[in-house]
């Protein structure tokens, strides 16, 4: 404990540390304020059903990422989740399309056209969430509309709130980017899971002290074991590494040697970050979409896949996530590629031929790692249903695992490691520098 606050009182002592820090906290302060300003017009004591239409579900996930502001028809309702689709759907055409291929070969200048055409996409996007969002405010708070003011009106001019709210908040994530610690889109997500935390536990708290069946103590001990495990194997997960030896060939230009050095191709085990369980989530919730435009009476199996806690719907989504792992994994790790630039380097993995064996080779190397790494990502997915089991209230148990757990170690280890080189750089100790986490890969984020 005295090493800690040494530490910290190192980072107060560097002037550029400490800026970044004080300048992260404002802009974090400044969204967390914005998720509480209600829209104009709207009378937040009507928002009951709303807030309970929230607390399950689709909802839930979108009440989650934004901080509760979902929840409160704020100005930030819509959060960053709309970035983060326009930025998935623009990593599948880099992918796909020649021409963002080409993009993304351009260096510098394409990264910055991709950016330009994915505000574009966030933009187009959130024209048609927002009216969505509005619509549906408007089937649960009916009432919330000041009198005097016409829906259709007030539809237009929240659109266009909603829309500049949600930009700003993307804003916000670039400053904190440039001006301060950590990944600035990624800490404005995982600030708005960590302000679900305190709420959660305390009803988790109440629930086992209060419930007759609640277990008391002994059972609130045993949940934050359980939970204390869960994240020390998140951990794991999303620092372990497997390194591919490569070795550059040594040439003599004049009288100076060239090359000859040692590196390493560094394979995460879990290369895909959440992307896995966001899609394997966002097509669960296509029974619920069924339900809600038919009105037939439904029957046994999409009632279990609406039913995240029963055994159907937890096998679809662990196949789902391992199938999608595999999938995003493909698309964003190229052996033929890594093999083809290697070899233009004058490198190659000691025992490989260059070309065609050496991605072969790195292909089953990544095909190694992933089927452990799909299925850990799959376990973790489905852990708050087996925390479900041991009757954890629904709120709590989101952070026995699923995305908001990932998101919460990746983004925390991201943002260490990065105040972690600032002390470093000035011969300080680190925050880290007890365990195995300094000298990995510090390129985590939430998406």
């Amino acid at each position: 404990m005295k090493k800690f606050i040494e530490t910290l009182k190192n980072c107060w002592k560097i002037e550029d540390l400490r800026q970044r820090i004080l300048i992260t906290i404002a802009f974090v302060a400044i969204y967390r304020f914005g998720s509480f300003v209600v829209l104009p017009g709207i009378d937040p004591s009507m928002l009951q059903k709303l807030q309970t239409q929230t607390s399950g579900g689709l909802m839930s996930l979108l009440d989650m990422f934004s901080g509760g502001a979902f929840s409160n028809a704020s100005i930030f309702a819509l959060g960053i989740m709309p970035y983060i689709s326009a930025s998935i759907v623009m990593q599948l055409l880099a992918v796909a399309v020649p021409y963002f291929q080409k993009m993304q070969r351009e260096g510098e200048s394409g990264r910055k056209k991709i950016n330009w055409y994915t505000r574009i996409l966030t933009v187009a996007i959130l024209l048609f969430q927002a009216p969505s969002y509005l619509i549906n405010l408007k089937m649960q708070a009916y009432g919330a509309l000041s009198s005097g003011v016409d829906w259709s009106l007030f539809m237009i001019a929240a659109t266009v709130i909603l829309a500049a709210g949600s930009m700003f908040v993307l804003w916000l994530g670039e400053r904190i980017t440039d001006k301060g610690i950590g990944n600035g889109i990624s800490l404005i997500i995982m600030i708005g899971i960590i302000a679900r935390l305190p709420q959660a536990f305390v009803q988790e708290v109440s629930s086992r002290f209060t419930a007759i069946s609640g277990g008391g103590l002994v059972m609130f001990i045993i949940e934050i074991a359980i939970l204390y495990a869960v994240v020390c194997a998140s951990l794991l997960l999303v620092q372990g590494v497997r390194k591919i030896p490569v070795q550059y060939a040594k040439r003599l230009v004049g009288n100076k040697q060239y090359g000859g050095a040692r590196q390493y191709i560094p394979l995460k085990l879990f290369a895909a970050n959440v992307m896995p369980i966001i899609f394997a989530q966002a097509l669960m919730f296509i029974p619920l979409a069924i339900v809600q435009y038919s009105t037939d009476q439904t029957g046994f199996v999409i009632r279990s896949l609406m039913d995240h806690r029963s055994l159907l719907y937890n096998i679809v989504f662990a196949a789902l996530i391992i199938a999608f792992t595999f999938f995003y994994t493909a698309i964003t790790l190229n052996p033929t590629q890594m093999a083809e630039d290697m070899k233009r380097n004058n490198g190659f993995i000691p025992g490989i031929k260059p070309g065609k064996d050496t991605a072969n080779y790195i292909d089953t190397v990544m095909s190694r790692l992933t089927w452990p790494g799909s299925l850990f990502i799959a376990f973790i997915a489905i852990m708050p249903a087996l925390a479900g089991l041991l009757d954890v209230q629904d709120a709590f148990s989101q952070f026995f695992g699923g995305t908001s757990l990932l998101i919460l170690v990746g983004v925390v280890i991201d943002t260490l490691q990065q105040i972690e080189s600032h002390l470093m750089m000035r011969h300080y100790d680190g925050l880290l520098n007890s365990g195995r986490i300094r000298g990995r890969n510090a390129n985590v984020s939430a998406y």
